[in-house]
């Protein structure tokens, strides 16, 4: 399995054509308190960096795109019963949505976990 990020601070976990889309570790410090979380539905049809889920937090509300484009298996149902498992484990339990890829080489944009490091570093 391979971890990409974008600059908007998603990551997306790559296994075969399925990918799992969350928000970094970096991305949840900064909105502060998940209040509430909206995924998308199943079979929704996403292009990258189409709006895909919404973040709200105490400081904000901010939405979060789709790094790569494809369909929609699903929504983290248990994001709408425990939206702060977003704030907890952003980089595991607390993911958005699943997708099929539609076109893996829109990976090659993203960045590693190296690349995402020094990114944010610089931020």
């Amino acid at each position: 399995m391979s971890r990409y990020f974008t600059e908007d601070h998603e990551w997306i976990d790559v296994d075969g054509d399925i990918g799992t889309v969350g928000i970094s570790d970096y991305a949840q410090s900064q909105l502060g308190d998940i209040v509430f979380v909206e995924v998308p539905d199943a079979g929704r049809s996403l292009g990258k960096g189409d709006e895909a889920a919404v973040v709200e937090s105490v400081k904000a509300a901010s939405d979060v795109y789709s790094p790569v484009s494809g369909n929609v298996l699903e929504g983290n149902p248990a994001l709408t019963d425990e939206p702060a498992l977003v704030n907890s484990d952003p980089e595991g339990e607390g993911w958005f949505f699943k997708i099929t890829l539609s076109d893996a080489s829109e990976l090659d944009a993203l960045m590693d976990e190296t690349a995402y490091a020094a990114f944010v570093a610089k931020l």
